[in-house]
Parts: C-alpha cells; sequence; structure tokens
C-alpha cells in the first residue's frame, strides 16, 4: 500500500521537472446511493486541498490532489432525523486536458480514506458516538470535472465524484445493532464539488 501511494502522488513529478503548486476550497453537494428505508437526502459541506502538478505545455497533463471533505447525508425516518457527517481525505490522480490555457478537463481516479464518522439525530439512541465503526475506512472511485481561470493565478471548477465501493459494513465488528438512520442495503458516495483556489 506503501509504494503504491508513493507511486501515486510522484507521477507528475516523473513527467516534469517544472511543477505547479495549487490550493483550493469550495463547498460539496453529498449523497448516497439508494438509501434504503431512511430517506436520504443531499448534505452540503466543505472541502480544502492543494495539488501538484507539471506545467501545462501540451494538450495533455497530470496532476496529484490531497483533499480534505466533509460528506454524508441528511435523513428522516419514522421516529428520527438528522445529519450524518463523513470527514474523508482524499487523493486523486488526474488527467488533465488542456482544451486552451484557461479551460481544462479532468478525469481520473481516487482513493479516499475515513477519517471521522458522527450523527446528530432528534432521537439520540445512545449509537451516535459510535458510528466510525459502521463505516468502511477506505473508498475508491472516479472522478471528472471541468476548470477554468479568468486570469492567471485564479482559477475556479466543477467535479462529480462516483465511489465505486460501498461505505457500510456488512457487520461493524464489536459495535452493536446499527441506529435507525444507518443504511439498511449497501450504499456508495456521490458528491458534488464547486471550488476556487490559486495556484503559483
Amino acid at each position: 500500500m506503501k509504494k503504491l501511494l508513493t507511486v501515486f502522488f510522484l507521477l507528475p513529478f516523473l513527467c516534469s521537472a517544472q511543477i505547479g503548486i495549487g490550493f483550493k476550497a469550495g463547498l460539496n453537494f453529498a449523497n448516497v446511493t439508494d438509501p434504503g428505508g431512511i430517506n436520504a437526502n443531499s448534505r452540503s459541506g466543505y472541502m480544502i486541498g492543494a495539488y501538484i502538478a507539471p506545467k501545462a505545455k501540451k494538450l495533455f497533463g497530470f496532476r496529484s490532489e490531497i483533499m480534505l471533505s466533509r460528506q454524508g447525508y441528511d435523513f428522516k425516518t419514522n421516529s428520527n432525523t438528522g445529519i450524518v457527517d463523513l470527514d474523508y481525505l482524499l487523493l486523486p490522480q488526474l488527467i488533465t486536458v488542456n482544451i486552451t490555457k484557461r479551460f481544462e478537463i479532468h478525469a481520473g481516479g481516487q482513493i479516499a480514506f475515513l477519517l471521522n464518522a458522527k450523527a446528530d439525530s432528534s432521537n439520540n439512541n445512545g449509537n451516535s458516538g459510535s458510528i466510525f465503526n459502521y463505516f468502511n475506512r477506505f473508498d475508491y472511485g472516479i472522478v471528472g470535472g471541468v476548470q477554468v481561470s479568468p486570469f492567471s493565478g485564479l482559477f475556479i471548477g466543477a467535479r462529480i465524484n462516483i465511489n465505486l465501493k460501498n461505505i457500510n459494513e456488512e457487520q461493524a465488528l464489536g459495535a452493536g445493532p446499527p441506529p435507525n438512520f444507518f443504511p439498511r442495503e449497501f450504499v456508495k458516495n456521490n458528491v458534488v464539488q464547486l471550488y476556487a483556489g490559486w495556484r503559483f
């Protein structure tokens, strides 16, 4: 795993000696697929991160990112309402298509690590403090989006993350019965990101 992560982040360095650095922050609009019985709605959150990339000189380029991302869902059951927050460390590895100097298309894959999971419900049944154990610690998926640069330095972008791994465990080890706001079926993260940033 350590070797895989090393290759994951050093690929842009191997492609070019001239490296660009950027920082970005923005909003997440997250949801889960097929929640089954919990009436899950989209949940807004934040994202903040940075990237490294060879400075684009041709049509195609590469880009590695590291981001903190708050995701999750709002829920409503017959007896309970509230929110579930899922905090991830995202590690996207992207191919960039430089249509013009100021317009890029991004596509690639990402891996993610769950850092924290908590719930705030109207009917706290004692399980909300330990819901971290009900979710998979590792996730992966595909990403795609566009980015524009109105002027030198500033960039604005939009992206969709489609995750391919179930976020919930089949059985949480030592966690007891799941709370009533936990999906009864396997679900996956879907996230739309809107962001702005500055590159050097």
